[in-house]
């Protein structure tokens, strides 16, 4: 059964949480790459013409994922991304649209600096009924080791 982290991070913290999980894991790794990369004024949260802010007030907005990956040998899938608003950005619908999870299980993982997962969790569990997703957490950058394998069972 392989593993694969799979993540998001626009500014760098939910990077390096992928990349102690797939550590802990022994998982490959694999970055969702935005076409058009978000700058420090795309996550202006307080700006209601920032990119983040329009892209979640109109929910079908799917940013372009420039690369792609094959799932075929993995069987759990770790999804990471930063909670914008209590969800996930929506490039990571984009992804989810983008595969055949059939057979698979999807565990989501988020960084915030003051949401929890759930509501995200339970916004995507909602949108994507056909896939089997498993609970999921919330990670500080400052997470540690014992932490990481909690989280995948070690």
């Amino acid at each position: 059964m392989k593993n694969l982290v799979v993540y998001f991070s626009a500014t760098g913290t939910t990077k390096k949480v992928a990349e102690n999980l797939a550590e802990v894991c022994n998982g490959d790794l694999f970055e969702i790459i935005p076409e058009e990369p978000y700058t420090a004024a795309d996550l202006n949260w307080n700006d209601s013409n920032s990119r983040s802010t329009v892209e979640k007030n109109n929910p079908s907005i799917r940013p372009v994922i420039i690369n792609k990956v094959n799932l075929e040998a993995y069987q759990n899938i770790y999804l990471g991304f930063p909670i914008w608003w209590g969800i996930a950005p929506n490039i990571i619908n984009t992804f989810l649209e983008s595969y055949d999870f059939n057979g698979k299980t999807v565990i989501p993982f988020g960084t915030s600096g003051g949401s929890g997962i759930s509501y995200a969790e339970n916004d995507l569990k909602n949108k994507y009924p056909s896939i089997n997703f498993k609970s999921g957490r919330l990670f500080s950058s400052y997470a540690n080791k014992q932490e990481y394998n909690d989280f995948v069972g070690n």
